[in-house]
């Protein structure tokens, strides 16, 4: 016979009255441009991805995006395989009235599916060797793509290809200290730089 467990409430405590604060929210460590890459990866084993349906509204990817805090959607299809990347110039910029006006429908018709980078047009960086890269590497793979964010894969154990981690220019340059102010690649690759450079 199963001996039926009792749950009792657990005591409550006081509310300091020298006041209750907020806990400080996650901040990655400093890193420069010689520390280890692996330091500026979002490691996908212990941060959930951030992930949209390809069917998914462009105002929703936009939501979700804004309330992840996110630039980039790993767009999903059945069975959790990977179907492309989105970002917020992908959604925010003129592709989406361009790829509109060329299929005669308005932007409001438009799904993830149609502005997204294909998983088949997609470039990753392996696991390998991104483990003996620094920093530098990093920023200067990005700005070589003119992309703001890399992803990288690796192999897992029953032979399957797996994203295990993003890189994000604007997740590096915070980082290495520098104040993002602006959405535009270029302009956050010349601030990362002059961080690098010593200026």
């Amino acid at each position: 016979m199963n001996e039926v467990l009792e749950y009792r409430p657990l005591t409550k405590t006081a509310i300091s009255a020298a006041g209750c604060y907020l806990l400080e929210a996650f901040n990655p460590p400093a890193v420069t441009a010689d520390s280890d890459a692996i330091l500026v990866m979002t490691d996908l084993s212990q941060v959930p991805s951030a992930t949209i349906h390809a069917e998914a509204t462009l105002d929703e990817a936009n939501h979700s995006m804004l309330a992840r805090g996110v630039r980039l959607l790993i767009v999903v299809g059945e069975s959790q395989h990977i179907a492309g990347v989105v970002t917020t110039t992908d959604i925010l910029s003129e592709k989406p009235v361009l790829v509109a006006q060329k299929r005669q429908i308005s932007r409001g018709s438009l799904r993830v599916a149609d502005v997204m980078v294909p998983v088949e047009k997609m470039e990753a960086l392996a696991i390998e060797d991104v483990k003996r890269a620094c920093v530098g590497h990093i920023v200067a793979t990005l700005k070589s793509d003119g992309r703001a964010h890399a992803i990288v894969v690796g192999q897992g154990s029953d032979g399957r290809q797996l994203l295990l981690g993003i890189f994000s220019a604007s997740q590096i340059a915070r980082q290495l200290g520098v104040q993002i102010q602006t959405h535009e690649v270029a302009r956050t690759f010349a601030d990362i730089e002059a961080v690098i450079a010593g200026i």
